[in-house]
């Protein structure tokens, strides 16, 4: 199985890689169009800021090829954010794979954004994504923007309020969180990701 990482920027990319590794998956990293389009799945990973991103993705010549490709797709942390329709952070327009708005927490009384650390995920409706995924599961996020919950909601997280924690539409699928810090947890839900 041909796995590929899309060079993204991402700093969290090696941590993705070697969580793939300890699947027994060694994945590509790439800016190829070619090696991408070919790839059997496809994950982007992301640390940092939206227009950063897609600029990014933009400059590659990676944005029309994001679109169109119809194997299975993954999107983490940034990475699931670049594939909605926007972001508030820059007013980015994204990949708008996922028909959802990315918004950024509100402040509150003790809700201190970045949203760091554990948080249990709460299932919506089944998806093979989310096999075998218990009911008090913990995720590890790192996160000031997050995506609302509505129809491509799989999983939820409350942070002052649900949001999406895993995400899908067709062959595109995101995780807020950091799969690669989310010990078995994030192990089962990236070997799940990979059966797909």
């Amino acid at each position: 199985m041909a796995v590929v990482l899309v060079d993204a920027g991402g700093t969290n990319i090696g941590s993705v890689r070697y969580a793939l590794q300890r699947l027994g998956v060694d994945a590509a990293l790439t800016s190829d169009a070619a090696t991408i389009r070919a790839a059997d799945k496809v994950i982007l990973p992301g640390v940092g800021a939206a227009g950063p991103g897609m600029a990014r993705l933009r400059g590659m010549g990676l944005v029309g090829l994001l679109r169109s490709l119809t194997q299975p797709v993954l999107g983490v942390c940034l990475g699931m954010q670049l594939l909605c329709t926007r972001s508030e952070e820059g007013d980015t327009e994204c990949l708008g794979l996922i028909s959802a708005p990315v918004q950024r927490f509100t402040e509150a009384p003790g809700l201190r954004v970045p949203h760091m650390g554990w948080n249990r995920l709460a299932t919506v409706r089944p998806h093979p994504l989310l096999a075998g995924l218990g009911e008090d599961e913990q995720a590890y996020f790192v996160h000031s923007f997050a995506v609302p919950t509505g129809d491509w909601t799989l999983a939820t997280a409350d942070y002052g309020g649900p949001f999406s924690a895993v995400v899908a539409r067709g062959n595109f699928h995101g995780m807020q969180f950091h799969p690669e810090r989310s010990a078995a947890v994030g192990a089962k839900l990236l070997k799940n990701f990979l059966a797909l």
